[in-house]
């Protein structure tokens, strides 16, 4: 199954726009989705792989969304007694907007309007997140990202996205047709399914990367992650 990406039709969610229902509706549906299919449950296995009580650390979560991801570290680290900080990223306005509004009661997290390609200085961070964002660029551009993630952290990177394939396909399919059928959140989901890499390409992205002695597996929901550390 070959990847397709058309970057002439960018993803609806990308696209310039107002804080609509439309949305608010699809952020919603996308927290929800890593809720309960696995980005979730994959950012916390390295969180508790990597963060001890009373460290102290800096954070930067790329291309952020709604900030899911920002709030569970924050949410991690205040369990385990961590002092966490961390920068949120994201080009969209409007979905920052309503990051900050479901952030108040955390305090930890600045929200920042940015480029993930060119955001941020060399080694500035001791952990550098990014979730479901590889598969919106083209293959050079997610190259470049992956070199941004390795120069801005000294200690560890995470990068997590949907597996392209067969399971994938059909699952997204299926469950945006019977349960999130709002055209923003079902264009956006097949959409990804066949704009994401496999997991050959996703560990030959990083290689071109520079990246060196990396981790990469697959992870349950058509997920798959690589990481250093």
């Amino acid at each position: 199954m070959k990847r397709s990406f058309n970057p002439a039709e960018p993803e609806l969610m990308d696209r310039p726009q107002p804080v609509t229902a439309e949305l608010v509706s699809d952020l919603r549906n996308l927290r929800q989705l890593n809720r309960h299919f696995g980005s979730y449950a994959l950012t916390t296995y390295f969180l508790r792989r990597w963060i001890q009580p009373g460290m102290q650390l800096r954070v930067l979560d790329l291309a952020t969304g709604s900030g899911d991801i920002p709030r569970l570290v924050v949410d991690y680290a205040r369990k385990t007694g961590t002092t966490v900080t961390v920068d949120a990223i994201d080009q969209q306005s409007s979905t920052l907007e309503i990051a900050r509004g479901l952030s108040a009661d955390y305090p930890e997290i600045d929200f920042k309007q940015g480029d993930a390609l060119l955001f941020g200085e060399e080694g500035q961070y001791d952990v550098v997140l990014s979730s479901l964002a590889l598969h919106h660029f083209d293959e050079a551009s997610a190259v470049r990202m992956l070199e941004r993630c390795r120069h801005l952290s000294r200690r560890f990177v995470l990068v997590s996205d949907l597996r392209r394939g067969l399971f994938a396909s059909v699952g997204v399919y299926l469950l945006t047709a019977l349960i999130y059928r709002e055209p923003m959140t079902r264009t956006d989901a097949r959409l990804s399914a066949a704009r994401a890499f496999s997991f050959r390409e996703f560990g030959s992205l990083a290689q071109r990367a520079g990246w060196r002695n990396f981790g990469h597996r697959k992870f349950r929901f058509a997920r798959q992650a690589i990481w250093l550390e």
